[in-house]
């Protein structure tokens, strides 16, 4: 079987995620905008006529969207070349297949990332190769999975891989509030902040090694001079909401966003990633 890609490619796709999806002004979309209803600054190419501009123009939330791989998927095999531009194209299932698919994509990232990071128990592992099965479902059979079942059964596995890697005796912030607070002088190596909310916290200089970061509401939390570069379940768009500088470390291969300071980004150069990131 082979394993699905991870990573976005905006060239490979035909800018779903500026289509299909909604969006909201207050969410940091520039505007409201219905799901089916192309963007208005995507261009007859597909791509986002103000893609170096976005945050300057508005557009933050596109900066930490990410489709994990999910967009050419949908495009190159799901639906096998067709566009949303095509008569006849069903926008709407194609819009809940995109929205399937990034959640069995995102799992995939998070699970492969158990097993590297966990690799004796064989759980994380089966269930990876569960939804790579699945993530390569014809449109109908992606509609009828059963998210509440698979979910569940993904988040567990994640959860007791993150336990063993952490080990025992670490503190717990899971589903704390934590916004706003100086966290400078905490211990957080090891630490469970799975669920947590760290918007505009203080982390700068923190090492979050081996630190569970899955679903963490990190926007504005300062991370200059963190070092992440081995913080569980750290995700791309976390670490574009987040604000860092060239003394920030970041898991390998994985750049460090295009709006923090220039410099020696501490995960390897920033690319330009398409209209889901900057």
């Amino acid at each position: 079987m082979k394993p699905l890609e991870l990573v976005a490619d905006c060239g490979r796709c035909t800018g779903l995620c500026c289509v299909l999806l909604p969006f909201r002004a207050d969410s940091g979309f520039g505007t409201d905008k219905a799901g089916g209803d192309p963007c208005h600054h995507l261009a007859a190419d597909d791509r986002c006529g103000i893609h170096s501009v976005l945050r300057a123009s508005g557009w933050p939330g596109c900066t930490v969207f990410d489709c994990f791989g999910a967009g050419q998927h949908l495009t190159e095999h799901t639906y096998a070349g067709r566009s949303w531009r095509d008569p006849g194209a069903n926008r709407a299932e194609m819009g809940a297949v995109l929205s399937v698919l990034r959640l069995l994509h995102e799992a995939a990232a998070h699970l492969d990332e158990a097993v590297r990071r966990d690799p004796a128990p064989r759980d994380a592992a089966t269930l990876l190769g569960e939804v790579t099965e699945r993530a390569g479902g014809i449109p109908d059979e992606l509609l009828a999975l059963d998210l509440d079942d698979l979910m569940p059964r993904v988040s567990a596995a994640l959860r007791a891989a993150s336990s063993r890697v952490r080990g025992d005796g670490r503190p717990s912030y899971a589903r704390a509030d934590l916004a706003g607070r100086d966290l400078r002088r905490d211990d957080l190596r090891g630490a469970d902040l799975h669920g947590s909310t760290l918007i505009a916290a203080d982390l700068r200089g923190v090492d979050l090694d081996d630190a569970d970061l899955l679903g963490a509401d990190v926007r504005d939390a300062d991370v200059r001079g963190s070092d992440l570069s081995r913080a569980l379940f750290l995700t791309r768009p976390q670490v574009a909401a987040m604000r860092g500088d060239g003394g920030t470390r970041l898991p390998a291969g994985m750049p460090a966003p295009g709006h923090w300071p220039a410099g020696d980004r501490g995960g390897g150069a920033a690319g330009r990633r398409g209209a889901a990131q900057e």
